[in-house]
């Protein structure tokens, strides 16, 4: 058994949905694989964190998870504004950008995931895809956020790349978030002056 934690290892992600351990393990047959998975629960191998998602241990990632809970997503909005210090306000809560709008929990966290059209949710611009997990750039984050709210309050625009949102903007095809864009944009030029 140490072997299938070996494969797992190798992948150096530390959340997996059941699909992917049938696919690493090359286990066809659910009930053999729902075997694997038991002993290798009961064993403390693996833990459980959700219906068919599991992680090597307690320090697994939580980024990671979000994305296994809901596919497709993408981690956005405030928690990638927060980790950007453009907001202030602290949350434990993970915010996703998804095709429903639903909140998980899990391990005592909130995993909130908010809609967008698909047009939106699969275009990849502005998102950093790594092996583990797909996490929008703050100024997607930032666009996601005005699209999806109208009057929000900023702490800190100075980390906003402009360039970067009016070339983002165009994948929402929504003349009033250009305007919405356009109006912080004048509001953060109005304050240096």
């Amino acid at each position: 058994m140490s072997s299938a934690i070996e494969i797992l290892l190798k992948t150096q992600k530390t959340v997996f949905a059941i699909q992917e351990l049938s696919f690493l393990w090359k286990i066809r047959n659910s009930n053999t694989l729902k075997s694997k998975i038991y002993f290798l629960v009961k064993n403390k191998k693996l833990i459980s964190l959700k219906k068919g998602i599991y992680a090597l241990n307690q320090n697994y990632d939580k980024f990671e998870l979000a994305n296994k809970l809901r596919p497709p997503s993408y981690i956005s909005l405030e928690t990638v504004l927060r980790n950007s210090g453009i907001i202030f306000q602290y949350s434990s809560d993970i915010i996703s950008i998804s095709n429903i709008s639903k909140t998980i929990k899990c391990q005592r966290i909130n995993y909130v995931y908010h809609k967008i059209k698909n047009e939106v949710l699969f275009n990849k611009m502005g998102i950093k895809i790594s092996d583990k997990y797909w996490i929008a750039e703050p100024e997607r984050a930032f666009l996601d956020i005005i699209y999806l709210n109208k009057n929000y309050y900023f702490d800190n625009l100075s980390q906003i790349n402009w360039g970067k949102c009016f070339s983002l903007v165009e994948i929402y095809k929504n003349k009033a978030l250009k305007k919405r864009l356009k109006d912080y944009f004048k509001d953060v030029e109005k304050s240096k002056t």
